[in-house]
Parts: C-alpha cells; structure tokens; sequence
C-alpha cells in the first residue's frame, strides 16, 4: 500500500477484514486505526431491568476490538481502536476525517442468492459514496 500513511480498517463483526486490513498496511510505516460501529441507544432500557446497563449497549464491541488487537499483536502491528455508536456509514466516514485517513478497508460479508446480492451491502455503498479518501472492500 505504498504512498498511504493512515488506514482506517471498519470491522463488520469478523476479525477477518482487520487481518486482510493489516496485512494490506504492513509495506510502511502506517498508522491504523480499528473502528467499531455500534447501533445508537433507542429507548428506555431503565424499565427492562437491566443491571448492567453498558454491557448491553456495547453489543460485543468491546470484545470484538479486543480480537483485533490480538491480531494486530500476533502479526506485531501496532494498531489504535475506536469505539463508536451511530449509523455505520456515517461513523466511518466522519472518524475518517476527523483522523484524515488516506484509505478505509471494508469487509463485505459473502452473501449467498441472488436476493442477498441484489441487496448488497448498503453501508459500504454508502461509505464509498461518502468517503473523504479511497475505500477498498475486502471479503471477509
């Protein structure tokens, strides 16, 4: 990835798109920053019973960057991990300005059928429509 000094990887659930991410940033010395998307809060969740309130908005986040950092260690990349909540296509492209990326690497899920394809994935079509830099879709 030769001329590219920060990389924005956007998980979509697998660690596979930040393995394919890294490996793609490894050529120099490249910033990466992990992001993690997460739904915004709609609703009182305080009449549910909750207890633990912040568990369950994190949906597995947490967990999911604590597997990219596992990658990013194991294959020695240093990475930065971001946490947000909001509308996926929208994140990823402003935390891609704010940290003036030079590229964003998706993961697009296989879809299977002809339903699933003609679909597609409408936050990478988003996210490509919108981006401030160059975006490249990895299979994951």
């Amino acid at each position: 990835m030769k001329g590219y000094r920060k990389v924005l990887i956007a998980m979509n659930g697998s660690a596979d798109v930040v393995k394919e991410g890294i490996k793609m940033a490894q050529d120099e010395k490249t910033w990466v920053t992990v992001l993690k998307v997460i739904p915004e809060n709609e609703g009182d969740l305080n009449l549910t019973g909750i207890k633990n309130l912040e568990d369950v908005l994190d949906s597995g986040a947490q967990n999911a960057l604590a597997d990219a950092r596992a990658v990013a260690d194991a294959s020695g990349a240093l990475i930065k991990t971001r946490l947000e909540e909001g509308a996926p296509a929208e994140k990823i492209v402003e935390v891609a300005a704010e940290e003036r990326c030079d590229v964003i690497i998706l993961g697009a899920k296989q879809r299977n059928g002809w339903l699933g394809r003609f679909f597609g994935d409408h936050v990478i079509e988003n996210v490509i429509r919108r981006a401030p830099c160059p975006v490249f879709v990895v299979g994951a």
